[in-house]
């Protein structure tokens, strides 16, 4: 018996539809802002840059300023809402938006120190009160190399007098 084979793409190549809602010009904060609905049948989510991508091509702008996070996939999969920022500028960006957002889109570099650090920096800071805290929090940078010169110059003289005489 013969069968027929149906062809389905890929479910990454399959279209996702990018529609925005609630727009709103937000000119305190130099931005538009709106809820983006994405449709994507047959894929089980969009990728944010795919979703930054096509929203900057919408409204004829650079990727590097748009900024969407909130994402929530509907139960049975296929719809995704969630939220969409689009600034005027990259600067504009870099004073409004949260510094974890930033670090995302890769505009900042966050450093974290290590685990053990920050609880011993936070137990130091339980012991004091008001400003400080934020002198215990400052760390002290105590190096082996940091002997002054002039110590050491004394005392090898010191010990190489003592060599001599002996």
């Amino acid at each position: 018996m013969l069968g027929v084979k149906l062809v389905l793409p890929f479910p990454s190549e399959a279209a996702a539809t990018i529609r925005t809602r609630k727009f709103m010009t937000n000119r305190l904060l130099n931005r538009k802002q709106m809820v983006v609905d994405v449709l994507h049948p047959g894929r089980s989510s969009v990728p944010k840059t795919e979703i930054r991508e096509k929203l900057a091509r919408m409204y004829k702008t650079t990727p590097d300023v748009v900024f969407t996070f909130g994402y929530r996939t509907q139960f049975g999969g296929g719809k995704s809402t969630g939220f969409g920022l689009i600034y005027d500028s990259l600067e504009n960006a870099k004073k409004f938006e949260p510094k974890y957002r930033q670090a995302r889109h890769g505009l900042l570099e966050i450093k974290r120190t290590g685990r053990k650090q920050r609880k011993e920096r936070r137990n130091r800071q339980k012991k004091v009160r008001g400003t400080a805290k934020s002198k215990v929090g400052a760390a002290k940078d105590k190096k082996k190399d940091d002997v002054p010169v002039n110590f050491l110059i004394s005392s090898y003289d010191n010990q190489k007098t003592s060599d001599q005489g002996a």
